[in-house]
């Protein structure tokens, strides 16, 4: 017998359900659906290519003091062609790309994850407030599948996103590196898969007690920009401030932005990828086991 009274016992069974209701919250709401795939649209097309840093070290910024005797023609046509390199080769040593566009798109993706995840916490809080909380803890459902279903959405939606954003980026024309296959986009899947597991059970466990939307928003307000500027999504970590750079190393934004650039820009350092997947199993692993041991504990009506 696989069913008693109508009911499943199959754990997954319910797992999916309240899954599949999220979702459902998400596709089914036309203005929700639209800004949430229109969002990081409007990211990548304004921000990306407003912060052109390579124009900042083309010939025409650089001031070229007066010679005397004057340089002939050939030699200014020579010297903007130095300095034009010399640009090429600033964004090389900096960014491992002449395009800064391609190197920011790749961290856009990290920021998609990241602020759908900071609001996975958010459901908890409103299906506790509007009573939903307290029928799902009447029925036979475990406590850790009602906070593996909010995790799911949220990794489902990052994946979505994460898809838009990318193919926005190739659209804009993102530069990709010499080891680049479509296969290689299994794998940023799988990285923005792990990632957002271990933000979204972090959100959801410290909104697990939670009863006051105030005070979810104020540690979404606190973590997103920390955790976002704090690692290489925008900006190079080999570049920060001494004091910094050992925060960076333990964000776990820094090593999904890497994994991904690895697979989607650079040559593919095999040893580095390695690192930068165990530190997102690990985080993804460990994380979530706490969220789940919390709502074991914590979860109440």
């Amino acid at each position: 017998m696989t069913q008693r009274n109508g009911n499943s016992k199959n754990p997954l069974h319910g797992l999916w359900a309240l899954t599949n209701r999220e979702l459902k919250k998400w596709y089914k709401n036309p203005y929700l659906l639209f800004l949430s795939i229109i969002q990081p649209l409007i990211w990548m097309g304004l921000f990306g290519r407003a912060m052109n840093i390579g124009a900042i070290f083309t010939s025409t910024k650089i001031p070229i003091p007066t010679i005397d005797p004057p340089l002939t023609i050939p030699q200014q046509i020579q010297l903007g062609q130095a300095f034009s390199n010399f640009s090429t080769t600033i964004m090389q040593e900096t960014f491992k790309t002449s395009d800064y566009f391609s190197y920011m798109s790749v961290g856009i993706v990290s920021f998609v994850v990241l602020f759908t995840a900071m609001f996975s916490g958010m459901s908890i809080v409103w299906d506790r407030r509007l009573g939903f909380l307290s029928k799902a803890l009447s029925t036979p459902v475990a406590r850790g599948s009602i906070l593996m279903s909010k995790v799911l959405n949220s990794v489902i939606r990052s994946i979505i996103q994460a898809a838009i954003v990318l193919g926005f980026a190739f659209a804009l024309g993102l530069t990709v590196g010499p080891d680049f296959t479509v296969f290689n986009l299994l794998g940023v899947f799988a990285a923005v898969f792990l990632i957002g597991v271990g933000l979204s059970s972090i959100f959801i466990a410290i909104a697990v007690r939670s009863t006051r939307i105030e005070t979810q928003m104020a540690v979404m307000n606190l973590l997103n920009l920390p955790l976002l500027f704090a690692s290489n999504a925008l900006f190079p970590t080999n570049l920060m401030p001494d004091w910094l750079q050992p925060l960076t190393k333990i964000n776990p934004i820094t090593y999904v932005t890497d994994a991904n650039r690895q697979l989607i820009l650079y040559a593919i350092d095999m040893h580095q990828l390695a690192i930068d997947f165990l530190f997102l199993s690990a985080f993804a692993v460990i994380f979530s086991t706490i969220g789940i041991v919390l709502s074991w504990r914590y979860l109440s009506k």
